[in-house]
């Protein structure tokens, strides 16, 4: 992943701050508790938006976003413990997170099949897992321009698949939906689940 994406990475989740997608992001954080999994952490933009209270394991396997994240490790007011990992390799004992997070992140899990049924494994009971992630659009026309750019994506963009059906996915997994918003014409959904065992 060249240096270039984690600045324009960065940036671009900056800008953020001032849309509908980060209006949700913190209305999701703002559910979770206790010890929380963050899927993909990236450069920890959410670390400084959780409220106090909680503790914090974030997944991120890429070593320069991890490099990148301590800024905001500083900037939060939790305890935040990184691992070096991804959700499908991650290694926790059954049962042992109380909420889960993953904010823009499934677009790029080799394998999200199995990183669903990990995080299913590793939180507790009925556990809220709250996602916030873009998927393939409803309109014929702008899903075929997903698929059209998302070789280029994967290639740019560490990996960004840009027509994923992540919904399908999720909804084909254990976890119950219990919400699900869809906004910017259906490019991007914040969905909340819980951990049916």
């Amino acid at each position: 992943m060249g240096k270039w994406f984690l600045y324009v990475y960065d940036n671009v989740m900056q800008l953020e701050q001032s849309t509908n997608l980060y209006k949700a992001r913190k209305a999701l954080l703002s559910m979770a508790y206790g010890r929380v999994l963050e899927v993909g952490s990236g450069t920890g933009i959410n670390f400084p938006l959780y409220n106090s209270g909680i503790t914090l394991d974030a997944l991120e396997p890429n070593r320069q976003m991890i490099k990148r994240a301590q800024n905001n490790i500083y900037r939060a007011s939790i305890p935040i413990t990184l691992h070096e990992t991804t959700a499908e390799n991650m290694a926790f004992p059954e049962n042992t997170f109380d909420s889960v997070v993953s904010t823009l992140v499934f677009c790029t899990i080799p394998e999200p099949k199995k990183a669903l049924e990990n995080i299913r494994q590793v939180a507790k009971p009925n556990a809220p897992i709250l996602f916030l992630e873009h998927v393939r659009m409803r309109q014929p026309v702008f899903a075929k321009m997903q698929d059209i750019l998302t070789p280029l994506s994967k290639k740019l963009a560490g990996g960004c698949h840009l027509n994923r059906r992540t919904l399908t996915t999720i909804n084909e997994s254990r976890l119950s939906i219990k919400y699900v918003h869809t906004f910017y014409k259906s490019l991007a959904i914040a969905v909340i689940c819980e951990n049916n065992k």
